[in-house]
């Protein structure tokens, strides 16, 4: 770090670049030779920067989050962890209604049928309690890959492009939420006890489908590449500052990530009555 700048060096070449911190939303340190110096991480963190460390497979594994970073934190964090049941069922509902929504627009922007989707979306009670996600998830993915293709972690492709796409998302989500002073940890339906991120899991749901859309039109445009290359990484990366309908305006996802963590607190804190979630567009 150097005046408030992020520097890079390159040592074989001597090669400098700099980017003002401010500007920064994410940095994704991909290679395990570099090294990052201890001001320029609490700098970054002190701007609400997530810096996402990949591993040895080139995926993204952690990253760093700050600990303080809200006047009133401890307020949020008592209502988070006190809200009730039947709060956080709704909440849920909404989430999926809004996730099935989006799944059938994709579906739409690719000339498939969404007639179902857009039941099944009417069908979703509180907290999802029939399972309507997973019966949409079936007949969306089916509608795009061969029928015996399921979507996994650790299943074969394009799951491998998802699973990168959905980790640069989650980390965006657990930022928007940190920023608005709420601990991703705390799920309103995700609860693994090895989940560190459980809200970010809840609440990046119905941005998923903006990540699908990139997947899809990628795989279409290169069927015979099956490996993550630095164009999808590029493309997806840039998913971050693409077209988000909330309401009547519109704004980057990454934008739109931050103002359904602030509406999620509000909801927990009384100030308003429902969340502000994501329209594909």
């Amino acid at each position: 770090m150097k005046n408030r700048q992020l520097v890079i060096q390159n040592k074989e070449s001597q090669e400098e670049s700099s980017v003002p911190i401010e500007d920064i939303g994410f940095v994704v340190i991909e290679n395990n030779q570099v090294y990052i110096s201890i001001p320029l991480i609490n700098a970054l963190t002190e701007n609400n920067v997530a810096v996402i460390f990949c591993n040895e497979k080139h995926l993204p594994f952690t990253m760093t989050l700050p600990l303080d970073c809200n006047t009133v934190q401890n307020q949020i964090f008592s209502a988070q962890i006190e809200a009730g049941l039947p709060l956080k069922k709704q909440c849920w509902k909404s989430i999926i209604e809004q996730k099935i929504r989006n799944q059938s627009k994709v579906l739409e922007k690719y000339s498939k049928s969404a007639v179902e989707l857009k039941r099944l979306a009417c069908e979703v009670k509180s907290g999802d309690v029939t399972n309507r996600e997973a019966v949409a998830a079936k007949i969306y993915w089916d509608s795009f890959f061969e029928e015996n293709w399921t979507r996994d972690r650790y299943g074969e492709y394009p799951n491998n492009l998802l699973n990168y796409g959905y980790a640069i998302l989650r980390a965006a989500t657990a930022r928007a939420l940190s920023g608005s002073g709420l601990l991703p940890t705390f799920g309103i339906h995700h609860h693994n006890k090895y989940d560190a991120y459980a809200l970010a899991d809840d609440m990046m749901e119905p941005y998923r489908p903006f990540v699908d859309d990139i997947v899809i039109e990628y795989v279409n445009k290169n069927s015979s590449e099956m490996e993550l290359t630095k164009e999808f990484k590029s493309e997806i990366l840039k998913s971050l500052t693409g077209d988000v309908h909330i309401g009547k305006m519109t704004h980057p996802l990454m934008v739109a990530l931050s103002m359904t963590s602030a509406s999620f607190s509000k909801v927990l804190t009384g100030k308003a009555q429902k969340l502000a979630l994501p329209e594909f567009c």
